[in-house]
């Protein structure tokens, strides 16, 4: 067919408001690009491209996109801002773009991995070929199901560091421990610190991959035991170290997110969600430009007003509030309390004034808490 009847018939479906009609629309073009994919690069034309797809896919029924993120999930020239709609839409819909869209650069991924569900995560955590800077980015946010999905990926480029941090996770994290005693990059020091932890079968495909002594083995297995049955005083010792880790593991995701620009008002809701109240407090602290220890005296005050200022200095929407308030309530034992008119006092933070003079009330009222 001749551009001038390509041309025509598009056209014609573009009058057509039926789905069917929407969707043979979004073939035709695609197929045009296709066939022209040298010159739809420049600036001009994608930005062309772009609105048109957005203005299809707005209108297009939930089939049709899981159809167009298919046929599109290869593409080169596809549209960035289009790419990345469907990366954020339904799992279904996401899937093929998340896993091989060549449009997503490492910042669309971790916007993923921030913003996304869990299956979004783990969708981003299988893609072939992730860089060292996504990895840090999965390693950070620490998600036992994302973990997994990365230890299974052989191609993710993950650093010897990175492997080490997945197989001490794997000591609490069981689904860890299979696809890490199959991966490429364990070496054997790994590989003996991982024999503590896993079952049987897989100590045997360990001693037989790396050539471990048994009886060496048996004394480690001993010596690991002895350690179990520590005195309680020793346990507490390990307590506090492992509570020191994870804190420090979340403040540096935080400012990693903080620095690439990649942290968000949505994270804070998300953390709530996943009931990490502490990196709640971090990330609200970031954004903010507050100390993190100012939120936590504002959490744990009779004064949610207080949290209110911060949220508004954030950007935080007034309608949102509540269900935050009730979440951190939830998560830390019920403070802020405030009692019945704490909800009205609080409203009043968002009052006709903002984020920078939101910023400076909070900092003002929390000096004298």
């Amino acid at each position: 067919m001749s551009l001038a009847a390509q041309t025509a018939e598009l056209l014609d479906l573009a009058r057509d408001r039926e789905p069917k009609a929407r969707e043979r629309l979004l073939d035709g073009i695609i197929a045009l690009c296709n066939s022209a994919s040298s010159i739809v690069d420049s600036e001009t034309i994608q930005g062309l491209l772009g609105s048109i797809f957005m203005q299809l896919v707005a209108q297009a029924e939930r089939d049709i996109r899981i159809r167009l993120s298919e046929k599109l999930s290869s593409a080169e020239w596809a549209p960035s801002a289009l790419i990345n709609v469907l990366a954020l839409d339904e799992i279904e819909i996401a899937a093929p773009v998340i896993a091989n869209s060549p449009v997503l650069k490492d910042h669309d991924l971790i916007r993923i991995l921030v913003e996304s569900t869990l299956d979004h995560q783990i969708a981003v955590a299988r893609r072939g070929k992730i860089t060292s800077t996504v990895v840090e980015a999965i390693l950070q946010q620490d998600e036992p199901a994302v973990l997994t999905a990365l230890a299974a990926n052989d191609t993710a480029g993950i650093s010897d560091e990175g492997m080490a941090r997945l197989v001490e996770s794997s000591r609490r994290i069981a689904s860890l421990r299979s696809p890490l005693a199959r991966h490429p990059r364990l070496s054997s020091d790994m590989g003996l610190q991982l024999y503590l932890w896993v079952g049987q079968s897989l100590r045997t495909a360990l001693m037989a991959r790396f050539r471990l002594d048994p009886a060496m083995m048996d004394g480690l297995l001993a010596e690991s035991v002895r350690e179990a049955h520590a005195l309680p005083g020793d346990r507490e010792v390990v307590a506090r170290l492992a509570q020191a880790d994870e804190a420090e593991n979340e403040r540096r995701l935080v400012d990693k997110l903080h620095e690439a620009g990649q942290l968000r008002p949505g994270f804070l809701l998300r953390m709530l969600r996943e009931r990490k109240l502490n990196l709640f407090v971090a990330a609200l602290a970031a954004l903010g430009g507050f100390q993190p220890d100012h939120i936590r005296r504002a959490i744990d005050s009779d004064r949610p007003e207080l949290l209110a200022l911060a949220c508004v200095a954030v950007g935080i929407d007034r309608g949102v509030f509540p269900a935050i308030l009730d979440s951190v309530r939830e998560l830390n034992g019920g403070a802020p309390g405030g009692g019945p008119e704490s909800l009205r006092r609080a409203a009043g933070a968002f009052g006709p004034f903002d984020a920078d003079i939101a910023g400076m009330a909070f900092r003002q009222a929390i000096s004298v808490v």
